[in-house]
This record gives C-alpha cells, structure tokens and sequence, in this order.
C-alpha cells in the first residue's frame, strides 16, 4: 500500500483530500459541513492490526470499516487476515485513494467501498465491524449497530467510544484506546 506516512507524493495527495474535506462538497450537489463530516486522521498500520486481531477476524469474516478513509482496515482485513471486507466512507476522493490502495495491494476482487452516508447505510451482513469516529458519531450510530448487526457481533473502535456502553475490552495501544463491544442478544 503507498502509504502517506512514509511517502512523500502520497502524504501530499491525501493532505489535499484533507485540507479540502470541509471546503468541498463531497458528492457533487450536496454540501458537507462539520456537522455531519469526521476529518480524515490515518489509524496506524500496528493499530489496524491489533483492531482485527482483537475482533478475532478470519477468512469467514465479513468486515466493515465505517468511515473507511483511505481504506487501510479493509485491506488490511482481505489482505492478512483473508477476509472479505467493504468500506463506507462519505468523501468520493477517499474512496478513489481507497480503490486504487485495494488494487495495489492486490484485493480489489475481496473488498468493496461505498460511497454512502452511515446513517443510511445497511452493514447488517457484518460479521465485524471497525471505526474510527467520533464518539458522538459513534452514540449516533450505537441504535443502528444493534439494529443491524447479529448478536455476538463484534465492534471494535479506535480512540472513541460510546459513552456510556462499557466495552468488553480496552487497552492502551501506542498512546490511543483501542475497544471492543459484542452486539448483545437481546
């Protein structure tokens, strides 16, 4: 994968993405604001990998990154823990960084990336699910996960959490947290 941490010409072309987020629509006719818009910020490589380990992620799996940015968590799931995997990300730009990272890597035929809202997205056929958002996204999203999502599914999050959801596990991993929760059963 070009990555912007330790590529140059990448580290530019995704800084353009990001410094743009806020100023330029994201799909053609709608506006984006802060409200409904979280900033692109990488997950290490270490977390990405201690995310899935953690989910227990396998080649049975089927893991979606909500708000899936340049598509590492998805690769990541296809490409070392064999799984297939679909990315939902708002920003079409970080989906073209995304599917070109995917077909680098060689998994574009094991992953997809849709360019969709969260909040109107269906990911009830994940068997994991990651973020990377902000909690308050997060509480947004909390009665969609357990509405979609089959008891005992995991959900695993760096940095933020659901504010009062307990996690089943958190740990410090590289100065961040890292959480996971189970959907329940009832």
């Amino acid at each position: 994968m070009l990555d912007p941490e330790t590529d140059p010409s990448r580290r530019r072309l995704l800084g353009g993405l990001c410094a743009g987020a806020l100023l330029l629509p994201s799909t053609p006719g709608r506006a984006l604001t802060k409200a409904d818009h979280a900033p692109f910020v990488t997950t290490p490589h270490e977390a990405v990998q201690r995310m899935l380990a953690l989910a227990g992620t396998g080649p049975e799996d089927i893991v979606y990154d909500l708000g899936s940015g340049d598509g590492r968590i998805v690769i990541a799931a296809a490409r070392d823990f064999g799984a297939r995997a679909v990315g939902i990300e708002f920003d079409y730009r970080l989906n073209a960084v995304a599917r070109v990272n995917a077909q680098a890597d060689g998994v574009a035929d094991r992953v997809r990336f849709l360019e969709q809202d969260l909040f109107d997205s269906d990911f009830s056929e994940a068997t994991v699910v990651t973020l990377f958002l902000r909690e308050a996204m997060n509480l947004r999203l909390k009665p969609l996960l357990l509405q979609q999502l089959q008891p005992g599914t995991p959900i695993v999050s760096y940095r933020y959490g659901f504010g009062e959801w307990p996690p089943e596990h958190d740990e410090l991993f590289g100065g961040e947290r890292i959480r996971l929760w189970t959907t329940p059963s009832s």
